[in-house]
Parts: C-alpha cells; sequence; structure tokens
C-alpha cells in the first residue's frame, strides 16, 4: 500500500490494516457492456473468496458492479468517493453504501462531508484508490476513460497493473488492449489475478460460491423471496417484474444483479427465470 498525498481522509466503517494486505483496485467503464459484467462476475468473486479486498470509486458501470460481486461473495470492499461522505449521486449508489457498510466494508472520502462532487474530484480521488491498493485491475476502458489514469498511476507506483483484452470491435476495449501493448498483464481468470498478487489459489464447489451475505441480505429485506415466487411462475424481464412487484425498473435491476452473482436467477434472451 502507497498512501496517497492527502491532507486528510474521512472514513464510515471498518478500518483495518489487514484488509489493505491484498486489496485489488478494480476499475473499468461507467457505459460497461454484457461483456464487462461478465467478466466481473467471473472474476470479482473467486477473488474475494480467496481474501482479496476490491478497491473500487463506487460509480455505476464496472465500478458498482465490482463493489456488488465481492458483496455477493461475502467479501471485503472499500469505495472511495468522488464526494463527500454524506453525499450519493443517486438512489442506487446510497443503497450499494448502505450494503458496503452493513457487510463490514468501508467508504473512504478525503472531501467534507456535504461536498458535491465535480468533474474534477473523479479523476482526483483515483490516486487514493490506487494508493490504497497492491494492484490494479483493469474491466473495459475507452481511449479516453478516466479508468486509464488509475492505470498509470499503478505504473508511477510500481505496481503490478493488469488488463482484461476486449473485443477488438468495441470502442470499450480500446483503453485496456492500449494498456495491454504498454506493459500491462493480460489476465483471463481469477487465477492469473492471484498469482500476481502473489496469493495460491484455492479451489470451491459451486454449493461454497453461494453467498451467504447476499442471500441473508435478500431474506431480511424479503424482496428476494417476492422476486423467486414471481420468477418461479413464469420468465419475465425486468419492466414485466417491476410492473408485479411495484417498484422501479433501476432498484429492480441491481437487487437482480446481485441475485444473479450470488446464483439464485439467470438471465437468458433478456428473461430473468430462477435458478
Amino acid at each position: 500500500m502507497v498512501t496517497p498525498e492527502v491532507k486528510k481522509l474521512y472514513y464510515r466503517g471498518n478500518w483495518h490494516k489487514r484488509d489493505f494486505k491484498h486489496a485489488l483496485a478494480v476499475v473499468g467503464s461507467r457505459r460497461m457492456t454484457s461483456y464487462g459484467k461478465g467478466v466481473v462476475e467471473k472474476l470479482i468473486p473467486p477473488l474475494a473468496r480467496a481474501g482479496v479486498t476490491i478497491v473500487s470509486g463506487m460509480m455505476y458501470g464496472v465500478d458498482a458492479c465490482a463493489h456488488l460481486a465481492c458483496l455477493a461473495a461475502g467479501g471485503k470492499t472499500v469505495a472511495v468517493l468522488g464526494s463527500g461522505l454524506d453525499v450519493t449521486d443517486s438512489e442506487e449508489s446510497g443503497r450499494l453504501y448502505s450494503q458496503i457498510l452493513q457487510s463490514g466494508g468501508l467508504v473512504l472520502s478525503e472531501y467534507e462531508r456535504d461536498s458535491q462532487p465535480a468533474l474534477w474530484t473523479y479523476p482526483q480521488r483515483n490516486r487514493i484508490v490506487a494508493g490504497l491498493s497492491g494492484a490494479v485491475l483493469v474491466i473495459e476502458g475507452g481511449e479516453k476513460s478516466g479508468t486509464l489514469i488509475t492505470a498509470k498511476l499503478g505504473f508511477k507506483q510500481k505496481k503490478p497493473v493488469m488488463a482484461v483484452p476486449g473485443p477488438i470491435t468495441s470502442s470499450n476495449s480500446l483503453g485496456v488492449n492500449w494498456l495491454i501493448k504498454n506493459g500491462a498483464v493480460a489476465v483471463t481468470s481469477a487465477e492469473e489475478v492471484l498469482a500476481e498478487l502473489g496469493i495460491k489459489s484455492h479451489s470451491r464447489s459451486e454449493k461454497e460460491l453461494t453467498s451467504k451475505v447476499a442471500l441473508d441480505s435478500l431474506e431480511v429485506e424479503g424482496l428476494g423471496k417476492r422476486i423467486l415466487a414471481e420468477l418461479n411462475r413464469e420468465p419475465l424481464e425486468v419492466d414485466e417484474l417491476a410492473r408485479k412487484l411495484g417498484m422501479d425498473v433501476v432498484s429492480l435491476g441491481q437487487k437482480l444483479s446481485l441475485m444473479e452473482i450470488a446464483g439464485l436467477v439467470k438471465e437468458q434472451d433478456g428473461k430473468y427465470t430462477s435458478k
């Protein structure tokens, strides 16, 4: 861990030095594609179960998906905000904020509690994301993506920088493929990431991979049971399910993502079914 130059650092949650022993910055595009989502869901859960702390920026897209995947696997995640601790940019971010704290995670900011985010605060906080982490993993990023800032900081701090290769037909892959050409290590599995971090991989059965944290959260809220009850009857698109449950599509989408990562539901041809 390289301590970034900050005058003050505010936090909520549990700060333990041991959680940063194997901390990984996971960054990527806000305009996450289905490919990027699949990469996150493939790589992050086994990393979290291996004891890797996932550090990211809690923005929509790859950031939020990485936090959720880590939570679903029962792992520790750290969010570094581009605003003050009392400010979230959306209802979904607010829920994710709460989930991180409830799981024993940590939310950090260098800004005063009520500070609003600005265009410059997001690139600024990237130095903290990189500084707290032992390595950087990039999952999707365009040619001019802010994601590249964190990767370049990793290079500057002489940390391992990894990137997941992307389709050459996707503009979201231009940045990551450029990183690979310029010194980033191409990775395609959690085992390869763990090797870069110096952690021995341990395989587990599929049953063990189902997250107790995610299941407990869903049972407490009761929403998970309602969703499964509807999907047990018939496959449904998100908007159809939202109407039946009387909730907004965005909130439902976030919950479905968590349930999908936990292995409770699956999406096929635009419709969700229970597993």
